[in-house]
């Protein structure tokens, strides 16, 4: 149920705010008129153009030119040195040949060698006139292996042999050259070479 003097009373309310709202329209106005406007300052701007008209123009600086650049001289070659002779490389002095260990040599084959060296240096004999003497029963009797060891190492000088026993039958005996030729070669006497009795009868008168 409403309340009474309501409507009245907003009625009322209505009235003074429509006055206030009229009333701040009116003195909106009149503050607005009384306003003072703002002069705007003519003389500097036409002095900031002016400025700007009697201000000279910059002209742009003037590149320096580029200097073409020197092109680095050629760097001459360096003269080719020759290379130094080398020495030359001396060689091993060769070593001499080792001996042979007599302590791997059998005594049979000691005694033989000693024995051809006996025969060729007092004798004169030849190569087989020795093997055959080491050989021989009614000789020194030795083994084949024992004789052929000292006829492979025994040193002697088979032409001087053969020339010795020439000079022997020639002294001694008178034969002819073709007789000590033919008993240097002889199965049954001197047994060497052709080659070595050539050279006995060759250098016979030496």
């Amino acid at each position: 149920m409403p309340l009474q003097g309501y409507d009245q009373h907003k009625k009322t309310a209505w009235i003074i705010t429509g006055i206030f709202f009229v009333l701040g329209l009116i003195f909106g106005g009149i503050a607005a008129a009384t306003a003072p406007t703002p002069q705007t300052d003519d003389s500097s701007i036409v002095s900031e153009e002016e400025a700007a008209d009697e201000a000279p123009v910059a002209e742009p600086a003037e590149e320096p030119a580029e200097e073409p650049a020197e092109e680095p001289a050629e760097a001459e070659p360096a003269a080719e040195e020759e290379p130094a002779d080398e020495p030359a490389e001396e060689e091993p002095a060769e070593e001499p040949a080792a001996e042979e260990d007599d302590s791997s040599v059998p005594a049979e084959y000691s005694s033989a060698l000693t024995k051809a060296e006996t025969y060729s240096d007092m004798m004169h004999m030849s190569k087989q006139g020795i093997y055959d003497q080491l050989t021989s029963e009614y000789g020194e009797d030795f083994s084949d292996e024992a004789a052929q060891y000292a006829i492979d190492n025994v040193e002697a000088d088979w032409n001087q042999n053969a020339l010795e026993k020439a000079r022997s039958y020639q002294d001694d005996m008178a034969m002819s050259p073709n007789a000590i030729h033919d008993q240097l070669t002889s199965e049954y006497g001197e047994q060497f070479t052709s080659s070595e009795a050539d050279y006995a009868i060759e250098h016979l008168n030496d």
